[in-house]
Parts: structure tokens; C-alpha cells; sequence
């Protein structure tokens, strides 16, 4: 339990200087910031050399803090949320209170609810999103452990955590759920 309050503290020392770290997530190890820092997401796309065009996913601590960075959710959303047990990434049609980088040309945002303790326990500390975008250089396969990782990526971030680093199991992306103006729901990436 000392480590990983030890490896959250330090992520949030970096998030907060306006710094990138590589991270992992309930899914697959990430690349992230503060999502609200719109100088640290220019960032993350110079390191993985994407194109600015291409939106990002945020991750967020809860249905409250959800909130705070889409303009409607609809009604039905807390029972999709009941109805599925693995990470889900949910595209809300319109965004708010974040950087024009994170949102897609159309206004949408995506956006997971994690229940990773480091990933949580990180939102939860620092009080705001975090950018999640896999651990590849853009175009590339995203890595399935922290093995598989570029050692070019790891130094193009300002900071590595070390929690879980050790873990062989595959992780898999999440599924992603575009859920419409209309509250109706499609299913992405299953």
C-alpha cells in the first residue's frame, strides 16, 4: 500500500508541474496529463506523433465528475453503466470545460469512469481528468503490458510509474460506446 501511495504522489507532483507521465490504467497502459492543461495534451501529441485532429479520452473518477465536462447525459446513462462490468469507454456528444485538442471536430468527448485504484486514487488527488491515449507511438500496436512498451516512448514522457510495471497478464483496450444525441447507444469496439 506504501508504494502505491508513493507512485500516486509522485504522478501528481509531475501532473501538476504541467507534466506527461506513462501510466496504467484498467485497461492498458497509457499516456497522460492533466486533461484541463491544455499545454500538457499538446504535449502528449508531439510525444506519440499524432495528429492534433485526432481526439483523446479522459478518464474520470465518477458519474459527478462526468459532469462537469459533457452538456447532457442522458437519463439511460446510469443503467448502462449498471450493465456493463468491464472498462467502457462512453463518446458523449458534447463536451464542455475542456481544451478544443481533447474534443473531437464534432464536439464529442470520450470519456471512462475507471475503477483502477492508481487511476483513481490519481483523479481523486489532482481533482480533475486525466488524458488517456495508449502507450504507442501513433499508428503503432498498443501495447499489452508494460513489457511491450517502446523504450523510445518511455523517454519522450517526463515521468514513468512504477506501480505495476511487473504484470504479464495481456490487458485489452476497452470497449467503446458511442451514445447519441438522441440517448440512443452503438457499440464501437466491443
Amino acid at each position: 500500500m506504501k508504494d502505491l501511495v508513493r507512485e500516486v504522489q509522485a504522478a501528481e507532483e509531475e501532473l501538476l508541474m504541467g507534466n506527461v507521465i506513462l501510466y496504467p490504467t484498467d485497461t492498458v497502459w497509457g499516456i497522460g496529463c492533466d486533461a484541463t492543461d491544455a499545454k500538457a495534451v499538446k504535449k502528449i501529441f508531439k510525444i506519440k506523433d499524432r495528429d492534433t485532429s485526432k481526439a483523446l479520452i479522459i478518464l474520470v473518477a465518477d458519474e459527478k465528475m462526468l459532469l462537469d465536462y459533457v452538456e447532457d447525459v442522458p437519463k439511460s446513462f446510469a443503467k448502462l453503466l449498471k450493465e456493463h462490468s468491464q472498462p467502457t469507454t462512453y463518446i458523449f456528444p458534447k463536451a464542455k470545460n475542456l481544451p478544443e485538442t481533447l474534443i473531437a471536430e464534432d464536439g464529442s468527448i470520450a470519456i471512462r469512469i475507471v475503477k483502477d485504484e492508481f487511476c483513481h486514487r490519481l483523479i481523486r488527488q489532482i481533482d480533475h481528468p486525466l488524458v488517456s491515449t495508449s502507450a504507442n507511438l501513433s499508428g503503432g500496436k498498443s501495447p499489452a503490458t508494460f513489457a511491450e512498451i517502446d523504450e523510445e516512448l518511455k523517454k519522450r514522457v517526463d515521468h514513468v510509474v512504477r506501480w505495476r510495471q511487473d504484470e504479464a497478464e495481456p490487458a485489452k483496450p476497452s470497449r467503446i460506446i458511442k451514445i447519441n444525441a438522441d440517448g440512443k447507444t452503438e457499440t464501437i469496439r466491443e
